[in-house]
């Protein structure tokens, strides 16, 4: 006689109510990556309700904030990477500026690093936070970007030379 077990399946309400509690934990966080790529709040506003969009439906199939936050992650830096290949920057400069980021939004990053990080093109850009203040190794760098390890390598070599010659920086910060 065959006996049918069904796992129990998450409902509706408690699947929101998990998803929920993960965006107010690690909103800060995931928002924080973005801006350091997009460099613009609006954008990584943009960039952080995108990605938590499209990956709202694997909230209960990743079981734990640890792999969800990854999932996540991963979706903002190639949703970033797809909207840079499609020219979603592609705006005219305006002398209205927006408001700069308080401090309270990164305290571990000084804003020389973000100005030096901003004037980086955005592969490089995104190369350099991935690498660096991420703490991500070549090969990872690479498959969350959907690009060759020498392809990193090459852009981790530009960056830094950039950011050392960087007129953002002081001398502490280029080392």
């Amino acid at each position: 006689m065959e006996v049918l077990v069904f796992e129990a399946q998450p409902t509706v309400d408690e699947t929101a109510v998990g998803f929920d509690s993960f965006v107010r934990a690690r909103r800060a966080d995931l928002w924080r990556a973005a801006w350091l790529l997009t460099g613009d709040r609006d954008k990584a506003d943009d960039l952080v309700q995108t990605a938590l969009g499209r990956t709202y439906g694997r909230y209960t199939v990743l079981a734990n904030d640890a792999k969800f936050e990854a999932y996540v992650r991963t979706t903002i830096y190639r949703t970033y990477v797809s909207w840079w290949r499609r020219k979603w920057n592609a705006e005219l400069a305006s002398d209205d500026l927006p408001d700069s980021p308080t401090a309270s939004a990164d305290q571990a990053v000084s804003m020389d690093v973000v100005r030096a990080l901003a004037a980086l093109p955005k592969m490089q850009r995104a190369v350099m936070v991935l690498r660096f203040l991420e703490d991500r190794t070549v090969t990872e760098v690479a498959e969350l970007l959907d690009i060759a390890e020498g392809t990193v390598k090459a852009h981790t070599s530009q960056g830094r030379a950039a950011l050392r010659a960087s007129l953002h920086l002081s001398e502490e910060e280029r080392s």
